[in-house]
């Protein structure tokens, strides 16, 4: 009976601590030319996914109600031909998405100037 409650608190800081780790080592990289994503599946497993900016059709964001607007978090979703690009627990996501619509803006501009 006494090893109940520490036990339960030893698998539930794993659980936390496991959730951590995937959140903190995901990482969105916003360049001139493209966004990198590179998303911590689990301890030991990474994948990394490249878009140009130029391939990306549209931008949107939600905030999940209450505690995403107490909190400033939402979620952002890039369109492209291909599929989309969801970001998730976005810290203000407003200013994630006038940043990206402004560097998606650029790079069209840029592309027309060359092409």
């Amino acid at each position: 009976m006494f090893l109940a409650p520490i036990i339960g608190a030893a698998v539930g800081l794993l659980v936390l601590a496991y959730h951590y780790v995937i959140w903190h080592f995901s990482i969105y990289i916003v360049t001139t030319e493209r966004i990198r994503q590179i998303s911590q599946k689990n301890f030991f497993k990474k994948t990394v996914i490249d878009l140009p900016l130029g391939k990306i059709q549209s931008i949107s964001f939600s905030v999940p109600g209450f505690f995403g607007s107490v909190f400033g978090y939402g979620t952002i979703v890039i369109q492209t031909a291909v599929g989309d690009l969801i970001i998730s627990q976005a810290a203000h996501p407003e200013k994630i998405y006038n940043k990206l619509q402004n560097s998606v803006d650029l790079a069209s501009r840029k592309q027309q100037s060359n092409g």
